[in-house]
């Protein structure tokens, strides 16, 4: 068996590279964690992620694998993708995508992969990489859907083929992707490569066929627990903002943390949420066991409890339009005013600043804007919001070439220069967009704050206040968290970078200096929470409840 994998075909190094360069526009930060878990060139491997995003999931894939570990990633889509006259489907076709035929998409039934799964199994014997979404669609409602035995099946299929090779090892590579507000522009994204599950004929003679069922289901099992591990789900997206809103109030707005440890801690909390609710279930059904009530104790109901409170005062803050942090640390009225005319100031002068670079980019947004637009009309929520962030990417590319082109042509005798100096311009007039917009969102929420009566933000105070004791709490007893966040978490970046404690802290800044020094930083914005996205209001509310 040959392990060099397939070639590399050129139109994949031009996706992956102008996908690459889309993507790091689109989202404001893409932190990668676990590569030295993904399995060298020329090892058979099957990368199997949550699927949320539609299309750009896949791009995002291709963008976080570096070239050295892989330098190809086969990819797989829905069928009804293939064979049209679109961009889109030139794209998915022109990167060896295989296509795979969904039963949703056939109403009388009548599917066949069958010439599709001789062509992975092949991949995988070669020593290529595949990827997979288990859950066999892509969805927008926040909780991972039951994965399909698909990957268990092909696992056993290839196993069985090379039962006779002592040698052969496929594995199986869980991923975990997750987006802080995935069709947002300037938002930011995870990407978790958790350590491979290797099988061979030897060691899994459970999986070489005739194979019990029983088998399959455990390894689907298996790969739906390591990668929810690395992500945020939840049946409802009620559940993600009050975990959000409890990790803030346990490690305030300022703390140092990388966006895989900001993840980590939501998601303690969001399974706790989960737990709570599951509890309220069984009481209202009356069917838990004695032994199940007893092994949630009172102690730890009311310390659960603590964080379906928390619902009501981000209620508070999302209806006078602050943030916690203006809570915990209130501001007098001489403060506030001088702040309001520092931010006003400061925001006008950034955003004339980047004004000309602005003119540039509008066809870009107003081209998008009438995309996505369309695209909203021709479906429910359920089913089309999924692949805003896609159309977005797509029409923002395709538009920006014709930006760049259209310079170009009206500047000729200096193309070559027009050429650098356009897209530079460009990037530096969105970078201080951000900053225009971050001001003038303070400067918003000041003046909100202004106009809160002064009994409000007592109430307010003394709510955060109790909040703050039973999350922390929760955190510590139950959790199992650090009781000091804000020095545990920078030291942990501190001391680790981007090691397996510290994880990859880009777009933060340690220390006054360094946030003063690293303000017109040229490749990234500086961010202090890692829920800001470029517009003027914080996202805290995902979608609507009742739309699925």
């Amino acid at each position: 068996m040959a392990e060099k994998g397939s070639p590399t075909p050129w139109s994949y190094f031009l996706i992956r590279l102008l996908f690459k360069f889309v993507l790091k526009i689109f989202y404001g930060t893409i932190v990668v964690e676990g590569t030295e878990n993904i399995p060298l060139k020329g090892k058979p491997c099957i990368v199997c992620a949550n699927h949320s995003n539609s299309l750009t999931d896949a791009l995002v894939l291709v963008a976080s694998i570096p070239s050295k570990r892989r330098n190809l990633l086969r990819l797989t889509a829905k069928s009804t993708q293939f064979g049209k006259r679109t961009f889109t489907s030139w794209l998915i076709e022109s990167a060896g995508t295989v296509p795979l035929q969904r039963r949703k998409d056939f109403p009388d039934g009548r599917i066949d992969n069958t010439e599709v799964m001789r062509e992975l199994l092949e991949a995988l014997e070669c020593g290529d990489a595949v990827c997979l979404f288990p859950e066999g669609m892509s969805r927008y409602h926040p909780t991972i859907a039951p994965l399909k035995t698909g990957v268990a099946r092909i696992v056993s299929d290839v196993l069985s083929r090379q039962r006779d090779n002592s040698d052969f090892e496929v594995s199986v590579l869980p991923c975990s992707i997750t987006y802080m507000h995935r069709q947002h522009f300037r938002s930011d994204v995870l990407v978790t490569f958790h350590p491979p599950m290797t099988f061979s004929p030897a060691s899994n003679p459970e999986l070489l066929a005739p194979v019990d069922f029983t088998d399959i289901r455990k390894l689907t099992a298996r790969m739906h627990h390591q990668i929810s591990m690395g992500t945020l789900s939840a049946p409802s997206w009620r559940l993600v903002r009050n975990a959000k809103l409890a990790a803030h109030i346990y490690a305030p707005l300022g703390t140092h943390m990388s966006l895989g440890d900001y993840v980590r801690v939501v998601r303690m909390f969001l399974e706790a949420l989960k737990m709570g609710e599951a509890k309220d279930a069984w009481t209202e059904r009356g069917s838990a066991s004695e032994g199940e009530m007893e092994g949630a104790t009172n102690e730890l109901e009311e310390r659960i409890l603590c964080l379906g409170a928390s619902q009501a005062y981000q209620s508070e803050l999302s209806h006078y339009g602050i943030k916690d942090d203006r809570v915990r640390c209130p501001l007098s009225r001489r403060t506030i005013l001088y702040r309001l005319a520092v931010r006003l100031a400061w925001s006008f002068f950034l955003f004339s600043l980047s004004l000309p670079g602005l003119i540039l980019w509008l066809p870009i947004f107003i081209t998008t804007f009438i995309a996505v637009r369309e695209f909203k009309r021709t479906g429910p929520v359920w089913d089309t919001w999924d692949e805003i962030a896609q159309y977005k990417l797509v029409y923002g590319l395709i538009s920006g070439l014709c930006v760049w082109a259209g310079a170009m042509l009206v500047t000729l005798p200096v193309a070559a220069i027009t050429a650098v100096v356009v897209p530079l311009m460009m990037w530096m007039s969105l970078r201080w967009f951000e900053d225009a917009v971050s001001s003038f969102r303070a400067f918003a929420a000041l003046t909100r704050l202004l106009l809160m009566p002064r009994g409000k933000m007592v109430l307010l105070q003394a709510t955060r206040l109790d909040l703050r004791k039973r999350i922390a709490d929760l955190a510590v007893n139950t959790l199992g968290l650090p009781d000091q966040p804000e020095t545990y978490f920078a030291k942990d970046s501190e001391a680790g970078g981007a090691t397996e404690k510290g994880r990859n802290d880009k777009g933060r800044v340690k220390g006054r200096w360094e946030s003063k020094t690293k303000y017109f930083s040229i490749r990234r914005r500086r961010k202090r929470d890692w829920n800001e996205t470029l517009r003027l209001y914080d996202k805290v509310d995902y979608g609507p409840e009742d739309a699925y």
